[in-house]
Protein backbone atom coordinates (compact mmCIF):
# COMPACT_ATOMS: atom_id res chain seq x y z
CA UNK A 1 0.00 0.00 0.00
CA UNK A 2 1.67 3.46 -1.20
CA UNK A 3 0.98 6.02 2.05
CA UNK A 4 -0.63 9.12 1.48
CA UNK A 5 1.79 10.93 4.26
CA UNK A 6 0.60 14.30 3.57
CA UNK A 7 -2.65 13.01 4.29
CA UNK A 8 -1.60 11.04 7.30
CA UNK A 9 0.61 14.33 8.69
CA UNK A 10 -3.05 16.31 8.57
CA UNK A 11 -4.32 13.24 10.45
CA UNK A 12 -1.97 12.94 13.47
CA UNK A 13 -1.81 16.73 13.85
CA UNK A 14 -5.39 16.89 14.51
CA UNK A 15 -5.49 13.87 16.81
CA UNK A 16 -2.73 15.33 18.62
CA UNK A 17 -4.36 18.84 19.00
CA UNK A 18 -7.48 17.13 19.95
CA UNK A 19 -5.61 15.07 22.36
CA UNK A 20 -4.29 17.79 23.86
CA UNK A 21 -7.36 19.54 24.93
CA UNK A 22 -8.35 16.72 27.45
CA UNK A 23 -6.83 17.47 30.52
CA UNK A 24 -4.82 14.64 32.29
CA UNK A 25 -3.00 16.80 34.80
CA UNK A 26 -1.50 14.37 37.49
CA UNK A 27 -2.66 14.37 40.24
CA UNK A 28 -5.46 13.65 40.14
CA UNK A 29 -4.78 11.71 36.26
CA UNK A 30 -8.44 11.31 35.00
CA UNK A 31 -6.88 9.46 32.42
CA UNK A 32 -9.86 7.29 31.86
CA UNK A 33 -11.32 10.16 28.65
CA UNK A 34 -7.51 9.96 27.52
CA UNK A 35 -7.87 6.30 26.83
CA UNK A 36 -11.41 6.76 25.48
CA UNK A 37 -10.39 9.19 23.23
CA UNK A 38 -7.07 7.14 22.02
CA UNK A 39 -9.22 3.28 22.17
CA UNK A 40 -12.40 5.50 19.92
CA UNK A 41 -9.95 6.30 17.32
CA UNK A 42 -8.77 2.44 17.08
CA UNK A 43 -12.30 0.78 17.69
CA UNK A 44 -13.52 2.90 14.37
CA UNK A 45 -10.71 1.24 11.91
CA UNK A 46 -12.19 -2.23 13.58
CA UNK A 47 -9.02 -2.59 15.74
CA UNK A 48 -9.37 -5.20 18.71
CA UNK A 49 -8.83 -3.09 21.54
CA UNK A 50 -9.60 -3.23 25.63
CA UNK A 51 -9.76 -1.00 28.56
CA UNK A 52 -8.72 -1.45 32.08
CA UNK A 53 -9.41 0.72 35.18
CA UNK A 54 -6.47 -0.24 38.11
CA UNK A 55 -8.67 3.05 39.91
CA UNK A 56 -12.16 4.90 39.01
CA UNK A 57 -11.83 7.41 36.44
CA UNK A 58 -7.78 6.18 35.56
CA UNK A 59 -8.33 3.40 32.58
CA UNK A 60 -5.68 2.31 30.39
CA UNK A 61 -6.34 1.34 26.74
CA UNK A 62 -4.86 -2.20 25.08
CA UNK A 63 -5.19 -2.55 21.47
CA UNK A 64 -3.03 -5.84 19.73
CA UNK A 65 -2.91 -6.22 16.45
CA UNK A 66 -2.14 -10.06 15.62
CA UNK A 67 0.75 -11.51 13.53
CA UNK A 68 1.95 -14.96 12.83
CA UNK A 69 3.23 -15.68 16.35
CA UNK A 70 6.53 -16.64 14.31
CA UNK A 71 8.09 -13.64 16.53
CA UNK A 72 7.36 -12.74 19.83
CA UNK A 73 5.25 -9.31 20.08
CA UNK A 74 6.40 -5.90 19.73
CA UNK A 75 5.18 -3.33 22.09
CA UNK A 76 4.80 0.64 21.49
CA UNK A 77 3.95 1.80 25.22
CA UNK A 78 3.14 5.20 25.97
CA UNK A 79 1.37 7.29 28.88
CA UNK A 80 -1.32 9.70 28.85
CA UNK A 81 -0.93 11.76 32.01
CA UNK A 82 0.88 15.15 31.95
CA UNK A 83 2.94 17.52 34.89
CA UNK A 84 0.98 20.20 36.76
CA UNK A 85 1.08 23.72 34.56
CA UNK A 86 1.30 27.19 36.11
CA UNK A 87 -0.70 28.74 33.28
CA UNK A 88 0.23 32.26 34.50
CA UNK A 89 3.91 31.48 32.62
CA UNK A 90 2.35 30.35 29.93
CA UNK A 91 1.93 32.29 26.71
CA UNK A 92 -0.55 30.13 25.01
CA UNK A 93 -3.42 28.04 26.92
CA UNK A 94 -1.96 24.95 28.16
CA UNK A 95 -4.71 22.46 26.80
CA UNK A 96 -5.92 24.21 23.72
CA UNK A 97 -4.03 22.17 21.45
CA UNK A 98 -3.02 25.60 19.15
CA UNK A 99 -0.78 25.75 16.67
CA UNK A 100 1.67 28.81 16.08
CA UNK A 101 4.81 29.18 13.69
CA UNK A 102 4.90 25.46 13.08
CA UNK A 103 4.74 24.58 16.73
CA UNK A 104 1.67 22.56 18.62
CA UNK A 105 1.81 23.73 22.06
CA UNK A 106 0.23 22.70 25.11
CA UNK A 107 1.27 20.58 27.89
CA UNK A 108 1.93 16.61 27.01
CA UNK A 109 3.03 17.63 23.62
CA UNK A 110 6.45 16.67 23.72
CA UNK A 111 6.00 14.81 27.40
CA UNK A 112 4.49 12.58 26.02
CA UNK A 113 1.55 12.64 23.70
CA UNK A 114 3.10 13.78 20.52
CA UNK A 115 5.08 9.94 20.72
CA UNK A 116 1.66 8.72 21.93
CA UNK A 117 0.37 9.97 18.49
CA UNK A 118 2.92 8.41 16.49
CA UNK A 119 2.87 5.27 17.98
CA UNK A 120 -0.87 5.28 17.42
CA UNK A 121 -0.19 6.47 13.82
CA UNK A 122 1.79 3.43 13.43
CA UNK A 123 -0.67 1.18 14.60
CA UNK A 124 -3.47 2.55 12.37
CA UNK A 125 -0.95 2.18 9.04
CA UNK A 126 -0.08 -1.14 10.00
CA UNK A 127 -3.89 -2.19 10.29
CA UNK A 128 -4.46 -0.37 6.88
CA UNK A 129 -1.56 -1.68 4.78
CA UNK A 130 -2.69 -5.21 6.16
CA UNK A 131 1.20 -5.58 6.97
CA UNK A 132 1.95 -9.07 7.25
CA UNK A 133 3.42 -9.66 10.71
CA UNK A 134 5.64 -11.44 12.15
CA UNK A 135 4.99 -10.80 15.27
CA UNK A 136 1.99 -9.21 17.56
CA UNK A 137 1.99 -4.95 17.17
CA UNK A 138 1.06 -4.21 20.93
CA UNK A 139 -0.63 -0.56 21.51
CA UNK A 140 -0.76 0.72 25.29
CA UNK A 141 -1.29 4.19 26.96
CA UNK A 142 -1.35 4.01 30.66
CA UNK A 143 -2.15 6.75 33.47
CA UNK A 144 0.11 7.30 36.19
CA UNK A 145 3.54 7.53 35.36
CA UNK A 146 3.98 11.00 36.03
CA UNK A 147 3.42 10.45 39.35
CA UNK A 148 5.35 6.90 39.89
CA UNK A 149 2.98 4.53 37.69
CA UNK A 150 1.56 2.79 40.57
CA UNK A 151 -2.05 3.21 38.67
CA UNK A 152 -0.26 2.20 35.77
CA UNK A 153 2.67 0.12 33.86
CA UNK A 154 3.15 -0.91 37.75
CA UNK A 155 -0.16 -2.06 38.41
CA UNK A 156 -0.24 -3.89 34.50
CA UNK A 157 2.88 -5.74 35.59
CA UNK A 158 1.70 -7.11 39.00
CA UNK A 159 -2.28 -7.49 37.92
CA UNK A 160 -2.68 -7.82 34.18
CA UNK A 161 1.03 -8.93 32.77
CA UNK A 162 -0.61 -10.52 29.58
CA UNK A 163 -0.74 -7.03 28.39
CA UNK A 164 3.20 -6.75 28.11
CA UNK A 165 3.72 -9.78 27.06
CA UNK A 166 6.53 -8.76 24.97
CA UNK A 167 9.81 -9.54 23.05
CA UNK A 168 10.23 -5.65 22.92
CA UNK A 169 8.89 -2.58 23.56
CA UNK A 170 9.59 0.99 22.60
CA UNK A 171 8.57 4.20 25.32
CA UNK A 172 9.42 7.38 25.85
CA UNK A 173 12.90 8.87 27.28
CA UNK A 174 15.82 9.55 24.22
CA UNK A 175 15.08 12.32 21.83
CA UNK A 176 17.46 12.68 18.75
CA UNK A 177 18.96 16.20 18.69
CA UNK A 178 21.48 18.00 16.13
CA UNK A 179 24.51 18.02 17.44
CA UNK A 180 27.52 19.92 15.70
CA UNK A 181 25.62 19.75 12.56
CA UNK A 182 25.38 15.99 13.11
CA UNK A 183 22.11 13.94 13.21
CA UNK A 184 22.69 12.68 16.69
CA UNK A 185 20.39 9.27 17.67
CA UNK A 186 20.49 8.20 21.50
CA UNK A 187 18.64 5.08 22.10
CA UNK A 188 18.79 4.85 26.30
CA UNK A 189 18.84 0.53 26.41
CA UNK A 190 19.15 1.82 30.06
CA UNK A 191 18.18 4.33 33.01
CA UNK A 192 19.46 5.47 36.18
CA UNK A 193 17.70 4.70 39.13
CA UNK A 194 16.42 6.23 42.45
CA UNK A 195 18.13 5.65 45.90
CA UNK A 196 16.53 9.05 47.66
CA UNK A 197 18.71 9.48 51.41
CA UNK A 198 17.41 10.83 54.56
CA UNK A 199 19.38 12.98 56.87
CA UNK A 200 18.27 12.74 60.52
CA UNK A 201 20.47 15.47 62.98
CA UNK A 202 19.33 15.09 66.92
CA UNK A 203 20.37 17.76 69.07
CA UNK A 204 20.04 19.21 72.18
CA UNK A 205 16.96 21.75 72.00
CA UNK A 206 17.34 24.94 74.35
CA UNK A 207 15.77 28.77 74.13
CA UNK A 208 17.26 30.48 71.39
CA UNK A 209 18.80 33.43 73.51
CA UNK A 210 21.47 31.38 74.91
CA UNK A 211 24.80 30.14 72.96
CA UNK A 212 24.36 26.19 72.09
CA UNK A 213 27.40 24.50 70.73
CA UNK A 214 24.66 21.56 69.69
CA UNK A 215 22.77 23.19 67.23
CA UNK A 216 21.02 20.02 64.77
CA UNK A 217 19.91 22.11 62.24
CA UNK A 218 23.57 23.88 62.21
CA UNK A 219 25.19 20.08 62.36
CA UNK A 220 22.82 19.11 59.50
CA UNK A 221 24.04 22.21 57.33
CA UNK A 222 27.55 21.41 57.99
CA UNK A 223 26.59 17.85 56.68
CA UNK A 224 25.24 19.21 53.70
CA UNK A 225 27.55 21.63 52.29
CA UNK A 226 29.98 18.48 52.76
CA UNK A 227 27.86 16.37 50.52
CA UNK A 228 27.23 19.33 48.00
CA UNK A 229 31.22 20.00 47.48
CA UNK A 230 31.67 15.61 47.00
CA UNK A 231 33.43 15.33 43.75
CA UNK A 232 32.07 11.68 42.75
CA UNK A 233 33.98 11.55 40.10
CA UNK A 234 33.09 9.99 36.49
CA UNK A 235 32.15 6.38 36.03
CA UNK A 236 31.98 4.75 32.54
CA UNK A 237 28.84 1.86 32.24
CA UNK A 238 29.30 -0.33 29.56
CA UNK A 239 26.50 1.35 27.66
CA UNK A 240 28.60 4.96 28.16
CA UNK A 241 31.63 3.31 27.10
CA UNK A 242 30.13 2.76 23.56
CA UNK A 243 28.38 6.10 23.62
CA UNK A 244 31.85 7.50 24.11
CA UNK A 245 33.44 5.66 21.45
CA UNK A 246 30.73 6.63 18.72
CA UNK A 247 30.81 9.49 19.18
CA UNK A 248 34.33 10.06 18.82
CA UNK A 249 34.26 8.14 15.89
CA UNK A 250 32.35 10.91 14.75
CA UNK A 251 34.29 13.26 15.78
CA UNK A 252 31.70 14.84 17.89
CA UNK A 253 33.88 14.04 20.81
CA UNK A 254 37.23 13.65 22.71
CA UNK A 255 38.37 9.96 22.22
CA UNK A 256 38.60 7.87 25.83
CA UNK A 257 42.35 7.27 25.21
CA UNK A 258 42.17 11.62 26.09
CA UNK A 259 40.76 11.24 29.29
CA UNK A 260 41.41 14.96 30.32
CA UNK A 261 39.86 15.89 27.38
CA UNK A 262 36.77 13.48 27.59
CA UNK A 263 35.86 14.52 31.23
CA UNK A 264 36.52 18.04 30.73
CA UNK A 265 33.73 17.96 27.86
CA UNK A 266 31.57 15.89 29.76
CA UNK A 267 31.72 17.60 33.30
CA UNK A 268 30.85 21.06 30.84
CA UNK A 269 27.77 19.90 29.51
CA UNK A 270 24.96 20.15 31.88
CA UNK A 271 22.64 17.15 30.32
CA UNK A 272 25.80 14.83 30.13
CA UNK A 273 27.35 14.73 33.47
CA UNK A 274 24.59 12.85 34.86
CA UNK A 275 24.93 10.27 32.94
CA UNK A 276 28.74 9.44 34.18
CA UNK A 277 27.88 9.90 37.49
CA UNK A 278 25.64 9.22 40.63
CA UNK A 279 23.93 12.44 41.05
CA UNK A 280 22.98 13.47 44.51
CA UNK A 281 20.60 17.20 45.29
CA UNK A 282 19.33 18.55 48.23
CA UNK A 283 15.06 18.32 47.83
CA UNK A 284 13.30 18.61 51.26
CA UNK A 285 14.34 20.24 54.87
CA UNK A 286 12.67 19.86 57.86
CA UNK A 287 13.29 21.33 61.61
CA UNK A 288 12.25 23.38 64.02
CA UNK A 289 8.63 23.93 65.92
CA UNK A 290 9.04 27.74 66.78
CA UNK A 291 11.46 30.89 66.40
CA UNK A 292 13.03 31.02 69.83
CA UNK A 293 13.20 27.09 70.09
CA UNK A 294 16.23 25.34 69.04
CA UNK A 295 15.19 22.57 66.79
CA UNK A 296 15.80 18.71 68.93
CA UNK A 297 15.70 17.02 65.28
CA UNK A 298 16.52 18.52 61.89
CA UNK A 299 15.80 16.59 59.03
CA UNK A 300 17.07 16.16 54.80
CA UNK A 301 16.14 14.11 52.02
CA UNK A 302 18.25 14.14 48.96
CA UNK A 303 16.83 13.08 45.61
CA UNK A 304 19.99 10.33 44.42
CA UNK A 305 19.66 9.13 41.04
CA UNK A 306 22.01 6.09 40.65
CA UNK A 307 24.13 4.78 37.94
CA UNK A 308 23.14 1.19 36.40
CA UNK A 309 25.01 -1.57 38.55
CA UNK A 310 25.19 0.91 41.76
CA UNK A 311 23.97 -0.58 45.23
CA UNK A 312 21.98 1.20 47.26
CA UNK A 313 23.56 0.01 50.35
CA UNK A 314 26.80 0.59 49.06
CA UNK A 315 25.89 4.26 47.91
CA UNK A 316 24.68 4.85 51.19
CA UNK A 317 27.46 4.09 52.91
CA UNK A 318 29.69 6.03 50.73
CA UNK A 319 27.16 9.39 51.64
CA UNK A 320 27.60 8.30 55.34
CA UNK A 321 31.31 8.19 54.88
CA UNK A 322 31.16 11.85 53.32
CA UNK A 323 28.51 13.19 56.30
CA UNK A 324 31.13 11.24 58.81
CA UNK A 325 29.53 12.61 62.01
CA UNK A 326 28.28 10.17 64.08
CA UNK A 327 25.25 11.93 65.11
CA UNK A 328 23.70 12.52 61.66
CA UNK A 329 21.72 9.11 60.84
CA UNK A 330 22.29 8.33 57.24
CA UNK A 331 19.45 6.15 55.90
CA UNK A 332 17.45 5.01 52.80
CA UNK A 333 14.48 6.82 52.41
CA UNK A 334 12.86 3.96 50.89
CA UNK A 335 14.41 0.79 52.00
CA UNK A 336 12.45 -1.91 50.48
CA UNK A 337 12.42 -0.43 46.94
CA UNK A 338 13.38 -2.99 44.80
CA UNK A 339 16.93 -3.46 43.21
CA UNK A 340 16.95 -2.18 39.56
CA UNK A 341 16.55 -4.99 36.61
CA UNK A 342 20.12 -6.41 35.03
CA UNK A 343 21.12 -4.14 31.91
CA UNK A 344 19.22 -4.31 28.64
CA UNK A 345 21.35 -5.66 25.81
CA UNK A 346 21.69 -3.27 22.92
CA UNK A 347 23.01 -6.17 20.07
CA UNK A 348 19.49 -6.62 19.13
CA UNK A 349 17.00 -6.64 16.47
CA UNK A 350 15.08 -3.67 17.66
CA UNK A 351 18.49 -1.61 17.86
CA UNK A 352 19.27 -2.87 14.80
CA UNK A 353 15.57 -1.87 13.33
CA UNK A 354 16.14 1.82 14.89
CA UNK A 355 19.69 2.41 13.21
CA UNK A 356 18.47 1.31 10.01
CA UNK A 357 15.72 3.20 10.09
CA UNK A 358 17.29 6.46 11.01
CA UNK A 359 20.30 6.20 8.76
CA UNK A 360 17.75 5.68 6.11
CA UNK A 361 16.27 9.01 6.81
CA UNK A 362 19.43 10.57 7.66
CA UNK A 363 22.54 9.49 6.03
CA UNK A 364 24.79 11.49 8.34
CA UNK A 365 22.98 9.75 11.60
CA UNK A 366 25.29 8.76 14.81
CA UNK A 367 23.28 6.06 16.50
CA UNK A 368 24.27 5.41 20.02
CA UNK A 369 22.77 3.60 22.78
CA UNK A 370 22.40 6.21 25.85
CA UNK A 371 20.95 6.06 29.42
CA UNK A 372 17.49 7.86 30.43
CA UNK A 373 18.86 9.81 33.76
CA UNK A 374 15.00 9.99 35.07
CA UNK A 375 12.97 7.64 35.48
CA UNK A 376 10.70 6.23 33.06
CA UNK A 377 7.65 3.33 32.84
CA UNK A 378 10.38 0.91 31.54
CA UNK A 379 12.09 0.15 34.29
CA UNK A 380 9.10 -2.10 35.11
CA UNK A 381 8.91 -3.78 31.95
CA UNK A 382 12.90 -4.50 32.02
CA UNK A 383 11.85 -6.18 35.30
CA UNK A 384 9.82 -8.49 33.26
CA UNK A 385 11.82 -9.80 30.80
CA UNK A 386 11.24 -7.22 28.43
CA UNK A 387 13.95 -5.69 25.97
CA UNK A 388 12.75 -2.17 26.30
CA UNK A 389 14.31 1.23 24.66
CA UNK A 390 13.67 4.48 25.29
CA UNK A 391 13.44 6.71 22.22
CA UNK A 392 11.21 9.48 20.57
CA UNK A 393 11.60 9.95 16.95
CA UNK A 394 12.20 13.39 15.51
CA UNK A 395 15.35 15.74 15.43
CA UNK A 396 14.58 18.59 18.71
CA UNK A 397 15.77 21.79 19.34
CA UNK A 398 17.11 22.68 22.41
CA UNK A 399 14.14 24.69 22.94
CA UNK A 400 11.56 22.18 22.44
CA UNK A 401 13.68 20.01 24.80
CA UNK A 402 13.62 23.05 26.85
CA UNK A 403 9.88 22.61 27.03
CA UNK A 404 9.77 19.53 28.59
CA UNK A 405 7.92 19.44 31.93
CA UNK A 406 8.29 23.26 31.12
CA UNK A 407 6.42 26.15 30.34
CA UNK A 408 4.91 26.54 26.84
CA UNK A 409 5.49 22.97 25.81
CA UNK A 410 5.54 22.21 22.12
CA UNK A 411 6.53 20.05 19.87
CA UNK A 412 7.19 21.01 16.14
CA UNK A 413 4.82 19.91 13.33
CA UNK A 414 8.08 18.80 11.08
CA UNK A 415 8.56 16.44 14.23
CA UNK A 416 5.30 15.24 14.49
CA UNK A 417 5.33 14.26 10.70
CA UNK A 418 9.10 12.40 11.01
CA UNK A 419 8.34 10.66 14.25
CA UNK A 420 5.09 9.61 12.33
CA UNK A 421 7.07 8.24 9.39
CA UNK A 422 10.14 6.42 11.47
CA UNK A 423 7.76 5.43 14.17
CA UNK A 424 6.04 3.48 11.02
CA UNK A 425 9.19 2.48 9.53
CA UNK A 426 10.87 0.35 12.48
CA UNK A 427 7.38 -1.12 13.23
CA UNK A 428 7.56 -1.93 9.58
CA UNK A 429 11.13 -3.39 9.70
CA UNK A 430 10.20 -5.37 12.75
CA UNK A 431 7.24 -6.64 12.23
CA UNK A 432 6.92 -8.01 8.70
Amino acid sequence: MSIDWPAVHAEAEAILRDYLRIDTTNPPGNESAAARFLGGILEAEGIATEYAEPQPGRALVHARLRGDGSRRPLLLGNHTDVVPVEEEYWTVPAFAGEVRDGRIYGRGAIDMKGCGVMQLIAVLLAHRARLPLRRDLVFLAVPDEEAGSRWGMRWVIEQRPDLVDAEYALNEGSLPREVSGRRLFPIAVNEKFGSAIRLVAVGRPGHGSFVHEDNSMVRLARALVRLAEWDRGITFTPETQTYVARLAEAGLMPAAADAGALHATIRERRGLLPMFTNTLNVTMVRAGVKSNVLPARSEATLDCRLLPGESRETWRRAVEAVVDDAQIAVELANPDAPEPPPATPWNTELFAAIESSARSAFEDAVVVPSMTIGATDNRYLRAAGVIAYSFVPGIYSPEELASFHGNDEFITVENLRLGCELTYDIVRRMCT
